[in-house]
């Protein structure tokens, strides 16, 4: 496969993936609002604004808006496309990598999402932002799955399927990551930390941003914090679990390569099979050790480590591979010296 080819259908589920979790994260942090009537200005900006630095979006943020109010802060990550993570944004990239790339999608998925593309340009999308934001919500995500059922039950398990499949789950696992790290940037003390009543309100809405509501309540588990954690970090089976990413991940980089299973033949390998030793044999209480931002932190830069060395290893075009000095493993100033240029191209698409 071209290594462009792999390139923008690696960013083309990476989109379609970001739009649905952002549109899951705002609808249901906006129906949370409900039950905290008395929250003023103040508070509502301490409510909204460790959403936007969870992202990591805050420079661009504060750049656009002067406070961190509900409506600013829904604006910047729905329908800003001065933002180019914002759903609106999120959606177009997705669509411009599919155009060039339709001789490699079935024709039901170029129109799945050519048909969300046109729904978020149209009045229509902006009148039901405006007056129903939940079933906006609705058919963004109802859209982003269909786009993934699609893309399951029409394409080949070769290397089109292998590089949807990387972009899928690591924004998966990076964006679950984001959804716990949320608590850590409340104020001590804040609405929605603690383990009282409104504290278990806020665990269970990073279950349901996350979709795993009735997977979670199967389990019989109490909601709290560390339940909450254990749940969507180490969990096996539920398929947003950064475990569960991470060991597809795993697997499908070495059906790209065709390393066997226990080996590594790329960094990438290398750096996902570490993450997945430490999930799959580590104890949840580290993570209370090191605190819950610093482990999430962590498993961040590594996610972003795994795909500096995915584009390392299959985007680079070789006269760019020659250039690089021979050692023993690339440094991280010069991986991501490397991966700025393509993705600052596709949000600029």
């Amino acid at each position: 496969m071209l290594s462009r080819v792999a390139n923008t259908l690696y960013w083309m589920m990476r989109y379609v993936e970001r739009a649905d979790n952002l549109a899951r994260l705002i609808d249901v942090n906006e129906q949370l609002l409900l039950d905290f009537e008395s929250l003023d200005s103040q508070r509502l900006s301490g409510f909204w604004l460790p959403i936007i630095l969870s992202t990591g979006d805050e420079s661009a943020f504060s750049e656009l808006y002067d406070e961190a109010s509900s409506d600013n802060v829904i604006s910047f990550l729905t329908e800003d496309t001065r933002n180019p993570n914002s759903i609106f944004s999120c959606i177009s990239l997705a669509r411009e990598n599919a155009r060039t790339i339709r001789d490699q999608l079935s024709d039901e998925l170029w129109e799945e999402i050519n048909a969300l593309y046109l729904f978020a340009k149209s009045d229509e999308a902006l009148k039901l932002l405006e007056d129903d934001p939940p079933q906006f919500y609705d058919i963004v995500r109802r859209s982003s799955m269909t786009v993934l059922g699609i893309s399951a039950s029409t394409t080949a398990r070769d290397a089109v399927w292998d590089f949807k499949t990387l972009g899928r789950y690591i924004e998966r696992a990076d964006k679950t990551t984001r959804f716990l790290d949320i608590s850590t940037y409340f104020p001590k003390g804040a609405t929605g930390i603690d383990l009282s009543s409104p504290g278990v309100l806020h665990w269970s809405a990073i279950l349901s941003s996350c979709g795993a509501m009735g997977a979670f309540r199967a389990t019989g588990l109490e909601i709290n914090a560390r339940t909450v954690m254990e749940f969507l970090i180490y969990s096996p089976d539920f398929p947003r679990s950064v475990r569960y990413c991470i060991s597809k991940i795993n697997a499908t980089l070495h059906r790209i390569s065709g390393a066997s299973h226990g080996t590594f033949s790329t960094e990438a390998e290398r750096e996902t099979g570490k993450m997945l030793a430490s999930l799959s044999f580590g104890d949840p209480a580290d993570v209370l050790e090191i605190g819950l931002h610093n482990f999430l932190d962590e498993i961040q830069a590594t996610l972003n480590k795994i795909a500096e060395e995915v584009f390392a290893t299959y985007v680079l075009l070789p006269e760019s591979i020659d250039e690089i000095p021979e050692s023993n493993a690339p440094s991280k100033v010069s991986s991501q010296a490397r991966t700025k240029q393509p993705l600052q191209q596709q949000q600029k698409a």
